[in-house]
């Protein structure tokens, strides 16, 4: 378990550096240069990342239960990331109207995923992995759509094409993983 924790103060802390604490961000760049700083966001956001990978896997093979969720969650669970892999996709085509909308879809991706699986599993470690991306997708959401109203910053809509294009995108992505790729890479077939 300290092993995922370790992994979700590395990750989430290197990914809330532009969100809490712009000023250190843009100090690092002017220390290390922007390949730089990029470098050393990349690395630690890596580690973190594979730390949470092993921790978790660990945490798994002898779980502590906190609830035992029924069978149809998975289920639910599986619904529900179908707009998040659209709205994560939307995050990459320019000019989608979501994005416009929302202005940061892919952290509204990491919402709906950390929540459908604290409503599918439930354990500690489950609770602590997708209850910190939760809370961390939350907070900087809040955080960084004040920021944009506060500098007037917007994301222009280019047509409704360009989000015809996230939604088949972000369905054939959905369909994908949730037929296969999660049973690859998590073990447990969302659909049974």
């Amino acid at each position: 378990m300290l092993l995922l924790i370790v992994g979700l103060v590395l990750f989430l802390g290197i990914h809330s550096t532009n969100i809490l604490a712009p000023d250190f961000r843009t100090a690092m760049v002017g220390k290390l240069g922007l390949f730089g700083w990029k470098g050393l966001y990349a690395v630690i956001a890596l580690i973190g990342f594979v730390l949470i990978v092993i921790g978790y896997g660990e945490a798994r093979m002898q779980p502590t239960w906190l609830w035992v969720s029924p069978v149809w969650t998975r289920h639910l669970a599986a619904l529900l990331m179908l707009p998040a892999f659209v709205f994560l996709v939307a995050t990459y085509v320019p000019g989608t109207r979501l994005k416009a909308r929302m202005g940061h879809p892919m952290l509204l991706a990491t919402k709906i995923w950390a929540l459908s699986h604290l409503i599918a599993n439930g354990t500690l470690a489950d609770v602590l992995l997708f209850g910190a991306f939760l809370a961390w997708a939350v907070l900087a959401f809040i955080i960084l759509r004040r920021r944009d109203r506060a500098t007037g910053k917007s994301y222009p809509a280019v047509g409704i094409s360009r989000d015809m294009i996230a939604v088949v995108l972000g369905v054939v992505l959905w369909a994908v993983f949730a037929m296969y790729l999660h049973r690859v890479l998590i073990g447990v077939g969302p659909f049974g």
